[in-house]
């Protein structure tokens, strides 16, 4: 929002002309000579100036003064404002004369610029008004031309519709023709079903006929199947028993069997371990008859080592020779009780 001027335009006036009014009371040799002469730029200029108008009003822009000068200086000049010049009348009269002219001049110029003003304002609003009316004629163009794009863009819609309704018109003619031709193949698959029923009839007559018979048939022989698998099932279930009381005695003698194997597996085991104690007794014994055979080659100063006592050491060599050549002991069959052996293969407790 534009700041309000500090001195208005009437106060501006006003001033100015005071000033052109003193000029001229200040000097009374000059006012006869000046009053014939009309208001020049000159005289306007060495009675009003700038500085001086600024130092009389106290305040103002310097710009805003000097257009407002400019303003005031061409209404003057052009109005032809003059001293009134009297002949022949009193200074004081004449005086009185000219300051009621000034006067006069002064409320025609305030009458000019109230009437500059409103037409200026008048002119604004004319302005105003013809730039509103530029926006609307503006507006109402781009309106009228989105109108005609959009009457162009319907003429289109339009034209294309035109062409889809021609298209269908023509498709309907075809879809009618073909619904002629359906009905007519629909009059003859109803016609063809209506034969087809009847012929179905007649065959489900013939087929009913003959499952009556089927169906006595199949009772009979469901009966007769009835029978013989009820004989069969007594057969089954004697068989069956059978076969039940002749597993239960085949898993006794399973159950025997496999005791008999245990029983022969443990003794087999036995049996091998009195062998590989006597194989064991009869290196021992080989080592002893070596080593007897040994000492006896030795002189007989070498002194002997005692013999240390052992029982299966001191069997003779012929006994010895026996005994590796004696066979072995068969093995126990399983179930038959333990026979005692011979006290010298009992093997001897460890110590």
């Amino acid at each position: 929002m534009a700041r309000p001027p500090a001195v208005s335009a009437d106060q501006i006036r006003a001033t100015v002309l005071a000033m052109l009014a003193e000029t001229g009371d200040a000097n009374p040799s000059a006012r006869a000579a000046d009053a014939a002469e009309p208001v020049t730029r000159e005289r306007f200029r060495r009675a009003v100036s700038v500085r001086r108008l600024r130092a009389r009003l106290g305040a103002g822009d310097p710009a805003v003064l000097s257009r407002a000068l400019n303003a005031i200086e061409t209404e003057l000049v052009q109005a032809g404002l003059t001293q009134v010049a009297l002949p022949g009348l009193p200074d004081a009269i004449a005086e009185q004369m000219r300051a009621l002219w000034a006067a006069a001049v002064s409320v025609q110029l305030d009458d000019v610029v109230r009437l500059k003003t409103e037409a200026r304002d008048a002119m604004d609003s004319a302005q105003a008004a013809r730039h509103d009316a530029a926006l609307r004629v503006e507006l109402l163009r781009v309106e009228l031309a989105d109108l005609r794009t959009q009457i162009s863009a319907r003429d289109s819609e339009l034209a294309t519709a035109r062409a889809e309704y021609r298209a269908a018109l023509g498709t309907l003619a075809e879809r009618e023709q073909t619904a002629a031709a359906l009905r007519q193949c629909a009059e003859q698959a109803t016609r063809a079903l209506d034969d087809a029923r009847t012929d179905q009839a007649a065959a489900l007559a013939t087929v009913h006929a003959r499952y009556e018979g089927l169906s006595k048939r199949l009772l009979q022989e469901t009966e007769h199947q009835r029978h013989a698998l009820a004989t069969e099932r007594e057969r089954l279930t004697t068989q069956l028993a059978d076969a039940q009381t002749r597993i239960a005695a085949l898993e006794g003698l399973r159950e025997r069997l496999l005791d008999e194997v245990a029983s022969g597996r443990d003794a087999h085991r036995q049996a091998a371990a009195e062998a590989a104690a006597l194989s064991t007794v009869v290196t021992e014994q080989r080592r002893t008859l070596v080593a007897l055979q040994t000492q006896q080659t030795v002189p007989t100063q070498a002194p002997r080592r005692p013999a240390r006592h052992n029982p299966a050491r001191s069997v003779p060599p012929g006994q010895m020779s026996a005994i590796a050549a004696a066979p072995r002991p068969p093995s126990r069959p399983p179930g038959t009780p333990g026979t005692p052996r011979p006290s010298h293969l009992r093997r001897r407790p460890s110590s």
